[in-house]
């Protein structure tokens, strides 16, 4: 490895993956088990295995790293987890419910009797206070500066460990929650205060409170991690910052994100935009779809163009988030997943997981629970001894025994048919999935390359794109460490918001291209903070807008240029209601809700890996049984370390990595690409499983 390099620390539930990429694109790819009491010590120990592995000492290691980017499911886990920080409230007198009466709708309309979650604020700890904003931002009443006070001194004596402020009308003008968390600070002990203008100055009280709420809540937990972790990292060694993964696909430092920590709830999925736009840069191709599948579920996202949605509407174990986050739609659906029968005498695969200990039954730990992993191992896709770079053993006799007893025998079929009915199940589940991120946003998956990522990703792959009509795949070499790879294709990102209640019109244009450069000021002087020059900024302009009497609204992008054309903004708009709805009005009253500016600090891009052809045959490692939907194959295995650029592989073949394996079904076949990925051309008729 030639240093300078750059690395990513992606921590997951059972691994944190180490991806180091050096001057010259050689990558190197460390696992270590994740500590989940202290997600930090994971990443402290990759980076410890990979100096070992180079034989140099941390210090040197870490003082050759150019860039060193994170992506962390702490503050995610936090929520699961429910080990938040104890939080108060302050909000508008009148408005103290607002929280916990949510929107009043249900994902689930006929679903009468699921509980919503518990407000993360009880009633006692959500307290009022007097002063009034109207919807245009004037002052109705003052700010009883009195009640804040009198609220922090409260807060003191019930141990609250962070705040929120959400007032009414406070995205128009944050300065009634400036001076009540002024107010606060003088009485209340703590120093966690969050404002709702600062953080999601948007339409809608309840979003809005919960946001806040939300980065209170994650704040004390996610902030002192990140605050430990880099000056850790500094300590033995590393020059620049420690960059943090964002839920919008970007990356942060640990200063900026310090005041908005809830923007790293999807901090690891999200970097997974990063390793599509890799992908497309390597196979010429931006109309992807990555399916990511771990052990226990699977995530998937669309890049169209080149672009990636991103979306303010998020949601966390039921609590719902105004912040920029890519668009993910994750199902229970990974190689832990639980198949068995129901009691109806129906077949089942998930949402429950197996999780590492005690994993599947093939693990040897104890589990006696059929799952994802022990049909392929019993229907030979993955082989029986070290897996995963022999962090476990994979027994066949234990799977097919889970299978006989809990499956085959309960439903009169063969063990095999067994294990093929579990796969074929789970990958209508990701059918589903990624139809529900394609099909009901307007797209036709037909027309996209999917990208199968993650350990299991890649087995399933070929299955999935067939009955979605697709006819490539594309499995990267890393897709075991998809994310950790997207975190070094990430740009330093920042969103800015701010309300604009307008027609489209001809007189809008120069109060919207005023506030366009109102947030353009902002985010340039961000960046500039950030460290980044002029040539090396960027920004993109986007527009929120509705046909007049409607709720939701749709967000379009405007091209670059200083003009704001009406006329043009009209055209993108009925173009994205007609692809996503099918009709437009023509001539329709069309309103603006709001301006958005994304300003990025752009670093400087990977290279795609690039090798000459090879000449020579690829030399397959054995011949295996393998079964598909009509039955054992004799299959071709290979050793992807044995393949070169340029050579091409008829199914059924299996390769396996060290972090993933990949099939070829009969009639498919693959081909190694000039940066040593697979291309997987699909059969015209293939087997699903």
């Amino acid at each position: 490895m030639v240093p300078p390099w750059r690395i990513g620390v992606d921590v997951g539930g059972t691994f944190t993956d180490l991806v180091m990429v050096d001057a010259r694109g050689a990558l190197m790819i460390v696992k270590t088990p994740s500590v989940p009491s202290n997600p930090g010590e994971g990443v402290l120990d990759a980076v410890r295995k990979a100096a070992a592995r180079l034989a140099v000492p941390v210090a040197d290691f870490l003082a050759q790293c150019r860039l060193f980017v994170h992506g962390s499911t702490v503050a995610t886990n936090t929520v699961l987890e429910g080990k938040g920080a104890k939080v108060g409230l302050l909000t508008t007198e009148g408005f103290r419910d607002s929280l916990e009466i949510r929107r009043g709708m249900r994902e689930n309309p006929w679903d009468h009797r699921k509980p919503f979650p518990p407000a993360l604020v009880p009633r006692y700890l959500r307290l009022p206070v007097r002063g009034r904003l109207d919807s245009n931002g004037a002052e109705v009443a003052a700010l009883e500066t009195a009640d804040a006070a009198a609220a922090g001194e409260a807060f003191t004596r019930e141990g609250v460990e962070a705040v929120a402020i959400c007032l009414f009308n406070s995205y128009t003008d944050g300065r009634h929650e400036d001076e009540a968390a002024q107010a606060l600070g003088e009485s209340w002990s703590g120093e966690w205060i969050s404002r709702s203008s600062a953080i999601a100055p948007t339409i809608g009280e309840y979003e809005r409170t919960s946001t806040a709420v939300m980065n209170a809540y994650v704040a004390p937990r996610v902030v002192t991690y990140l605050r430990d972790l880099a000056a850790e990292l500094q300590r033995l060694g590393l020059p620049g910052a420690l960059l943090m993964s964002q839920s919008n696909g970007g990356v942060v430092s640990v200063a900026q994100i310090a005041d908005r920590p809830v923007n790293l709830v999807l901090s690891g999925p999200a970097a997974g935009v990063g390793a599509m736009t890799l992908a497309a840069n390597a196979l010429g191709d931006d109309n992807l779809i990555s399916m990511e599948i771990g052990g226990t579920s699977c995530d998937v996202a669309l890049m169209s163009a080149g672009q990636v949605a991103t979306s303010d509407a998020l949601e966390i174990d039921g609590y719902h988030l105004a912040v920029p986050s890519v668009e993910i739609h994750t199902v229970g659906a990974g190689g832990g997943t639980i198949a068995g029968v129901d009691a109806a005498g129906m077949l089942f695969a998930g949402p429950k997981g197996a999780g590492a200990r005690p994993g599947p039954a093939c693990y040897g730990h104890g589990g006696t629970e059929p799952t994802v992993t022990d049909a392929q191992l019993v229907l030979g896709r993955l082989a029986p001894g070290a897996y995963a770079g022999g962090s476990v053993t994979l027994d066949r006799e234990l799977a097919r025994e889970a299978i006989r007893a809990r499956i085959a025998e309960p439903l009169g079929i063969s063990i095999e048919d067994a294990a093929s009915g579990i796969i074929r199940l789970v990958e209508q589940h990701l059918l589903h999935a990624v139809e529900r991120i394609s099909v009901q946003r307007g797209f036709n998956p037909a027309g996209f390359t999917l990208v199968p990522a993650g350990g299991a990703g890649p087995l399933h792959g070929p299955s999935v794109a067939a009955m979605l009509g697709a006819r490539r795949v594309y499995v990267p070499r890393q897709a075991g460490a998809f994310c950790a790879m997207g975190l070094l294709q990430s740009d330093v990102r920042q969103d800015y918001i701010q309300v604009f209640m307008r027609e489209l019109d001809g007189d809008v244009a120069q109060a919207a291209q005023a506030g366009f450069a109102q947030l353009r000021t902002r985010a340039g002087e961000t960046l500039t903070r950030e460290g980044f020059t002029d040539d090396q900024a960027a920004y993109r302009r986007a527009l929120d807008l509705r046909y007049r009497g409607q709720q939701w609204d749709l967000r379009v992008e405007l091209p670059d240029g200083e003009e704001f054309d009406p006329a043009l903004v009209r055209r993108l708009f009925e173009a994205e209601y007609e692809r996503q709805f099918g009709h437009i009005q023509p001539g329709g009253a069309i309103q603006i809700t709001s301006l958005r500016m994304a300003g990025f600090g752009l670093l400087p891009p990977l290279e795609a890996a690039s090798a000459p052809a090879s000449k020579e045959s690829p030399q397959r490692r054995e011949t295996r049984r393998v079964w598909f939907a009509d039955g054992w194959h004799d299959t071709a295995i290979f050793d992807g370390a044995d393949l070169a650029p340029g050579q091409s592989i008829a199914g059924p073949a299996i390769v396996t990595e060290q972090t993933m394996t990949a099939i070829a079904r009969p009639g498919d076949t693959l081909t190694v690409d000039a940066a040593g990925n697979f291309i997987i051309d699909l059969a015209e008729r293939g087997a699903t499983a």
